[in-house]
C-alpha cells in the first residue's frame, strides 16, 4: 500500500499545478506592476481601487499601491492629517476620508495630489477652514465638507481651489461667511448651504462666483431676503429656498439681479405669492412654492413669465385659482396643485388649454359640476401621473375618479344659474353716523359669489375689509354711514350658469346736533341787548349733552364758553387799536417813534 501511494503522489501534484499557477499569476502581475495591498484593505488592481472603510484605523495604513487612483478610507478613526502623508499617492484621483474624527488638517497634508479630483470630508468634527488647508489641489472638482462643526468661513478658506466645481458645505454651525471667503473660486458651479446658524444671506461673498450656475440654501432660519441680495452672478440658472419656517415675504427687488430659469422656494411661510419680486423674471420655466400658506393664485399676475412651463404648489392652502391667472403663457404645460383645498378649475385659468399636457388635482375637494366638465372631456389626453383626480361632491358621485366616466350622463357636472331668493324693494333710511345694512341673499350651483357697486360705481367684494364690506352671507354692512352714501345699491350674485341682480336704496339723513344753533344764538342776542346776566333754562338736547359727557366737565365747557361771550360782549364797540405809523430814516443814535391812539368803532352806514 505504501508503494501505491508514492506512486501515486506524482499523479496527485500534477493535478494540482494548473490551480497553483492560476492563483499565483495575479500574484505575480501586483509585484511586477508595483500593486501591493495593505492587509486591512481590500484592493482592485484593475480598477485601481484601495478600500480601507470601517476598518477602525487610526493612520492611513502603509503599503498603498503608488498608482492608486481611488482611496476610500471612510468610517475610521483618523484625527489629524499631517504634511505630506499622501505625498506617494501621486496618481489618486479620488480620495474620501468621510466619518472619521478628523478635526487638524495641517498645511501641506494633500501635497502631491495633483491629479485629485474629488475630496470627500463628510461627517467629521473640522471647526475652520483656514487659507492654507487646500494647497496642492489644482485640479480639485468636487469638495464636500458638509455635517461638520465649522463656525465660520475665514477670508480666502478657498483660495487655491480655482477648478472647483462643486462645494458641499451644509449641516455645519456656520454663524459667518466672511466677504471674500470665496475668493478664488472663479470655476464654482454648485453650491449648497444647509442646516446652519446664517441669520442673513452673504451677499458680499457670493458675489464672488461669478460662474455659479447653482444655488441652494436649505433648513436656514433666515426670515427676510433684502433686496439685491443676489448681486453679480450673471451664470445663476437654478435657485432653491428650502425649509426656512420665518420666511413670510420677498422685498420686491430681492431677486432684481438674476436671469434664473428655475425658482425653488418650497416648505416656507409664504402666504402669498411673490408677484413683485419675480414679475421680472422673464426667461423663468420651472416655479415651485409647494408647501406653503398660500389660498389665491390672482388672475393676471403671472403675465411677464412668458416662458414658464411648469407650476408646482402642493400641499399648501391654495382654495382659489382665479379666471386669467395663467394668462399670457403661451409654453405652459404642467399644472401641480395637489394636495389643497380646491373645490375646482375653470378652463378660463388658463391661456389655453391645449398646451396643457401634465395635470395634478388629486387631493383636492373637487365639486364635479360644469366648471370641471372640460377636465373629463380631455382625461383621456391629459396626463395625471398616475394619480387621477376624484369627485368630493356631489354625493351621487362622491369618491369617483374622473377616469371612471365613461361618458357624461345627465345630471353629472352641471350648474345651476345664480338666483337671489326675495327681491322685494328694499328703501333703507339710517340716520348720519349710524350703521346700516342691505340683505341679498342668493343661491346657485356652484354657489354664486355676491358683489355690490356703490351708488359712485364702487365695486365692493366679500374679501375687501373697510367701512364698507360684504359679509359671507352677502348682506353690505355700511359702518358710520356718510351722507354721501346715499343712493341705489346693486346687488350682483353670478356663477358660472349665470348672473341675477338686485337694487337697494339707502338713504342717509343728517343727524339733529345735540347744541342747537338757534338755541345758541337765541341766548347771544340776550346778552347782546345789556350787560347784563339773564338766566335760561335747558332744553332737552341740553339735557341729552349732559348726561352724555358728564355733569362737571358739561359746567366747566359752559363756564369758559359764557366767560368767552361775556368779554367780547364787553369789549364790542370799546377796541382799542394799535397803529404802528413809518417814520422816516433818523440819523444814527435816534429811534422810530409810533404813536397810539383811539379809534371809535365805524357808524354803520
Amino acid at each position: 500500500m505504501a508503494a501505491r501511494t508514492l506512486l501515486d503522489a506524482p499523479l496527485t501534484w500534477m493535478c494540482f499545478w494548473p490551480l497553483l499557477l492560476l492563483l499565483l499569476i495575479p500574484v505575480a502581475l501586483l509585484v511586477e506592476s508595483g500593486w501591493s495591498c495593505p492587509s486591512r484593505c481590500n484592493c482592485l488592481s484593475q480598477d485601481k481601487v484601495v478600500s480601507c472603510n470601517g476598518r477602525h484605523l487610526t493612520a492611513v495604513p502603509g503599503g498603498i499601491p503608488p498608482d492608486s487612483e481611488f482611496l476610500d478610507l471612510s468610517h475610521n478613526r483618523l484625527r489629524t492629517l499631517h504634511q505630506g502623508m499622501f505625498s506617494r499617492l501621486r496618481a489618486l484621483k479620488e480620495l474620501d476620508l468621510s466619518r472619521n474624527f478628523l478635526s487638524n488638517i495641517e498645511p501641506g497634508a494633500f501635497n502631491g495630489l495633483q491629479k485629485l479630483m474629488t475630496l470627500r470630508l463628510k461627517r467629521n468634527r473640522l471647526k475652520i477652514i483656514l487659507a492654507d488647508f487646500f494647497t496642492g489641489l489644482p485640479n480639485l472638482t468636487v469638495l464636500d465638507i458638509s455635517e461638520n462643526k465649522i463656525v465660520v468661513f475665514m477670508d480666502y478658506s478657498f483660495q487655491d481651489l480655482s477648478n472647483l466645481k462643486k462645494l458641499e458645505a451644509g449641516d455645519n454651525h456656520l454663524v459667518l461667511v466672511s466677504d471674500r471667503a470665496f475668493s478664488g473660486l472663479q470655476g464654482l458651479r454648485q453650491l449648497t448651504l444647509e442646516k446652519c446658524n446664517l441669520t442673513g444671506i452673504p451677499t458680499q461673498a457670493l458675489s464672488l462666483l461669478c460662474h455659479l450656475v447653482e444655488l441652494r440654501f436649505k433648513v436656514l432660519n433666515i426670515s427676510i431676503i433684502p433686496d439685491h441680495s443676489f448681486q453679480k452672478l450673471p451664470h445663476l440658472k437654478v435657485l432653491e429656498i428650502h425649509r426656512w419656517p420665518f420666511l413670510t415675504a420677498l422685498a420686491p427687488r430681492s431677486l432684481s439681479d438674476l436671469n434664473i430659469t428655475s425658482l425653488s422656494i418650497t416648505s416656507c411661510n409664504l402666504s402669498v405669492i411673490p408677484y413683485e419680486a419675480i414679475k421680472h423674471l422673464a426667461y423663468l420655466r420651472f416655479l415651485d412654492l409647494s408647501h406653503n400658506p398660500i389660498s389665491m393664485i390672482h388672475g393676471r399676475r403671472l403675465v411677464d413669465l412668458l416662458r414658464l412651463q411648469e407650476f408646482h404648489l402642493t400641499g399648501g392652502r391654495l382654495v382659489t385659482i382665479q379666471a386669467k391667472a395663467f394668462q399670457g403663457l403661451n409654453h405652459f404645460r404642467l399644472l401641480n396643485v395637489s394636495g389643497n383645498d380646491l373645490q375646482t378649475l375653470e378652463e378660463s385659468v388658463f391661456h389655453s388649454v391645449g398646451n396643457l399636457e401634465v395635470l395634478r388635482l388629486d387631493g383636492n375637494p373637487l365639486a364635479c359640476d360644469c366648471r370641471l366638465l372640460w377636465i373629463v372631456r380631455r382625461r383621456r389626453r391629459l396626463n395625471f401621473e398616475a394619480q387621477q383626480p376624484a369627485c368630493a361632491t356631489p354625493l351621487t358621485v362622491e369618491g369617483k375618479v374622473f377616469q371612471e366616466f365613461s361618458e357624461i350622463l345627465p345630471g353629472h357636472f352641471t350648474c345651476r344659474k345664480s338666483e337671489i331668493r326675495d327681491k322685494t324693494p328694499q328703501a333703507v333710511s339710517v340716520e348720519e353716523g349710524g350703521q346700516a345694512t342691505l340683505t341679498c341673499k342668493s343661491e346657485g350651483d356652484p354657489p354664486p359669489t355676491v358683489s355690490w357697486l356703490s351708488p359712485r360705481k364702487i365695486p365692493f367684494h366679500a374679501r375687501q375689509k373697510g367701512r364698507i364690506h360684504v359679509l359671507p352671507n352677502g348682506t353690505l354692512e355700511i359702518r358710520h354711514a356718510l351722507l354721501q352714501d346715499s343712493g341705489p345699491y346693486r346687488c350682483v350674485a353670478s356663477n358660472i350658469a349665470g348672473n341675477d341682480t338686485l337694487v337697494a336704496h339707502l338713504h342717509v339723513h343728517a343727524s339733529t346736533p345735540l347744541w342747537n344753533d338757534s338755541f345758541l344764538w337765541n341766548n347771544l342776542s340776550l346778552l347782546n341787548a345789556s350787560d347784563a346776566f339773564h338766566p335760561f333754562f335747558l332744553d332737552i338736547g341740553t339735557m341729552v349733552g349732559v348726561l352724555a359727557i358728564g355733569f362737571v366737565p358739561f359746567l366747566c365747557s359752559v363756564s369758559i364758553c359764557f366767560l368767552l361771550i361775556f368779554l367780547w360782549s364787553k369789549g364790542k364797540g370799546n377796541v382799542k387799536h394799535l397803529v404802528i405809523e413809518s417814520a422816516p430814516r433818523w440819523p444814527r443814535g435816534y429811534k422810530a417813534v409810533s404813536r397810539r391812539r383811539r379809534t371809535a368803532p365805524k357808524k354803520p352806514r
